[in-house]
């Protein structure tokens, strides 16, 4: 049997270099899928995906938000929660130079530009989340708290 060969990104280095364990799926990327479509690749509740999502401040100081797939990130309430005026999403060219990942393929480990990381505080009570690997169509599956071995995360609840 062939042995699945997968891609080796700054994420996955990131992972390995701090004892991370996690397991790899590949799965066929669909533009504009998101996390609907790799659940159903990947055969898991969608609530598990985690996705990464690259916003900006009133000041344009970048930052990410780690949400459940199957939720949205209230931005007036992120901004609250952290102290900020405003919080918007980054368009995809500014998302891709902050983390040097494609949008679709972003990745929280490794990213170009070292950035707070907030996430949504309900993700750390699932058993196993699946998040993206560094690449589209590669996410990888992991225990939650390996989220905060890795980055300075901070906790908030902003999903609707």
């Amino acid at each position: 049997m062939a042995k699945t060969k997968f891609p080796v990104t700054a994420a996955i280095r990131v992972l390995r270099q701090n004892q991370i364990e996690y397991s790899a799926h590949l799965y066929t990327y669909e533009e504009k899928g998101g996390t609907t479509v790799s659940a159903r690749e990947l055969g898991v509740e969608e609530h598990c995906v985690i996705k990464t999502l690259v916003m900006e401040d009133e000041n344009r100081a970048p930052l990410l938000i780690l949400m459940h797939g199957d939720r949205e990130v209230s931005t007036k309430n992120l901004a609250r929660e952290i102290g900020c005026k405003l919080i918007k999403p980054c368009d995809a060219a500014t998302a891709e130079k902050h983390t040097g990942y494609q949008v679709g393929g972003t990745s929280p480990f490794g990213s170009r530009k070292s950035m707070q990381v907030y996430t949504e505080a309900s993700i750390f009570n699932l058993e196993r989340i699946y998040i993206n690997g560094g690449k589209r169509g590669y996410l990888v599956g992991l225990k939650p708290d390996g989220l905060g071995k890795v980055l300075a995360i901070q906790k908030v609840s902003v999903a609707i």
